[in-house]
């Protein structure tokens, strides 16, 4: 069985986001980040996959895209969502799953945009840049290339999004995904594209700054128009 909550819009629903967490996390330690939008007439569903809070099962990064797959089949048979009115959002490692998921989903013709924050390039090189923060583990940093799956990499899945408009949120202070991530993306991400670089921000706090928030809600507006 799948967690998953439902925050209904506030008066008409301008469209439905789905929205994934980090590693590590559940749907209340990140509740903050979209508690907001509903009061900006936006339907949200927030999931854990399997393995995550209140949701049965092992966590892997294939039972992740299957979690979201069926999350997504939810929204499009509820009778309070516009199934043609679909907003992916995710965050850390829910920024990879969606960026994996969005360019492989059968439904893309129902996902009309795509947002990340402070999502990582590829498994193997966060896995790194981790092990290179201490000196403990800094000889280990080939480790990740003989021990982490990257097969479902967001660098390899990121250029097919397009057409679907994309926008990447990053942290400049972000200390657990690199900045640089979220360039990497951008360079190999087709049109149409935004890369919002956030100065001060740490790991998933940019959201915190209204001049972000708005900026989010006028790419939602514009693709959803």
């Amino acid at each position: 069985m799948l967690n998953a909550w439902f925050m209904p819009a506030q008066g008409a629903a301008q469209g439905t986001i789905l929205f994934l967490h980090g590693n590590a996390e559940n749907i209340s330690t990140h509740f903050r980040s979209v508690m907001w939008l509903p009061s900006q007439g936006y339907n949200v569903l927030a999931l854990d996959y399997r393995g995550y809070g209140a949701s049965d099962g092992l966590p892997t990064l294939a039972g992740a895209q299957q979690d979201i797959d069926a999350a997504l089949l939810h929204l499009l048979a509820h009778e309070q969502v516009n199934p043609q009115r679909i907003v992916l959002f995710g965050q850390s490692l829910g920024g990879a799953l969606t960026l994996f998921y969005a360019a492989h989903s059968a439904h893309r013709n129902n996902i009309r945009a795509v947002i990340t924050d402070s999502a990582f390039s590829d498994y193997r090189t966060v896995a790194r840049d981790s092990l290179a923060k201490f000196s403990l583990t800094w000889p280990l940093q080939w480790l990740p290339w003989l021990l982490v799956d990257d097969d479902y990499a967001p660098q390899e899945a990121v250029g097919m999004i397009s057409p679907i408009p994309l926008l990447l949120i990053q942290g400049e202070q972000d200390d657990v995904v690199a900045p640089y991530h979220a360039q990497r993306l951008y360079a190999q991400a087709g049109e149409p594209k935004e890369l919002l670089l956030v100065p001060g921000a740490g790991h998933i706090q940019a959201l915190a700054s209204p001049a972000v928030q708005a900026r989010m809600l006028a790419f939602m507006e514009n693709a959803l128009r």
